[in-house]
């Protein structure tokens, strides 16, 4: 009997080891808990992430390392909805720039001041929204992304809404969708991030003032020309590396270009 109770608890003690752990945790602005994660000493850069992704993109990407290796403390977060963070599925824990609310929080919670920020995809959507609310931001990088996202009714965030909220209206974008659930993500929070992203006007982009690089894959076509985005903001420049919208991020021509900006 003994042997068996060992068992059981060997098996339960295995399970529990097998959860993912999510400290460290910081409570946010309106009680939701986000898991992020700080690697390196110096200057702070924080990564966002992409739709249907985690910090664990980061991970997987030269930039990281090359960041650490170049004198910088990076911070990364899994934003609300996503990975090891929690996940509400109302509304108003989306709406009114709630993700953005979390990075500031998170800045002001581990005491870091005049930060980057590195964005791809819809991070670089983020980043964007990110400069017009927190002068705190250093310099920044929006990568894999064109100025459409100025506009609130960008065919992009319309049918990947519908898509989540009606299946099949949207085949084209069904593979993504598969790939949503395959992974784990959750469908019912996508589909808020997709209702409530982001929107920085073309007005708000000429407004900003901090340096930015946009870059871009040479065979990224995903979310546009990345051109009119350095058109839409003052002073911006692009850098052109190799790879589709879903590698780019990945290669270490990526993560020259980002060292090389942020340590001028």
């Amino acid at each position: 009997m003994n042997s068996l109770f060992l068992v059981a608890g060997l098996l339960l003690f295995g399970f529990v080891q097998a959860q993912p752990a999510r400290e460290p945790l910081f409570t946010s602005f309106d009680g939701t808990k986000i898991h992020y994660d700080i690697v390196g000493a110096g200057k702070p850069v924080v990564l966002l992430h992409g739709f249907i992704s985690t910090s664990e993109s980061w991970k997987r990407a030269d930039l990281r390392q090359a960041l650490i290796d170049a004198g910088f403390k990076v911070v990364m977060l899994d934003l609300r909805g996503n990975g090891l963070s929690d996940k509400p599925h109302t509304a108003e824990a989306y709406r009114d720039n709630a993700e953005l609310k979390d990075v500031m929080a998170l800045m002001k919670h581990l005491g870091l001041k005049n930060y980057d920020v590195v964005g791809y995809s819809r991070g670089a959507i983020l980043t964007a929204k990110l400069l017009t609310m927190d002068k705190q931001v250093h310099k920044a990088v929006m990568g894999g992304i064109s100025v459409d996202f100025s506009d609130p009714d960008w065919y992009r965030r319309r049918n990947f809404h519908e898509a989540l909220t009606k299946p099949g209206s949207h085949p084209e974008l069904q593979s993504a969708i598969d790939y949503a659930k395959k992974s784990g993500a959750d469908t019912v929070v996508l589909a808020r991030l997709q209702e409530f992203q982001p929107v920085t006007s073309r007005t708000e982009l000429a407004k900003i003032r901090v340096p930015v690089l946009v870059v871009n894959g040479d065979k990224d076509t995903d979310n546009g020309d990345p051109k009119t985005l350095v058109d839409a903001i003052p002073g911006s420049r692009l850098v052109i590396v190799p790879g589709d919208h879903g590698g780019a991020m990945r290669t270490p021509e990526f993560a020259k270009a980002v060292v090389e900006f942020l340590t001028k």
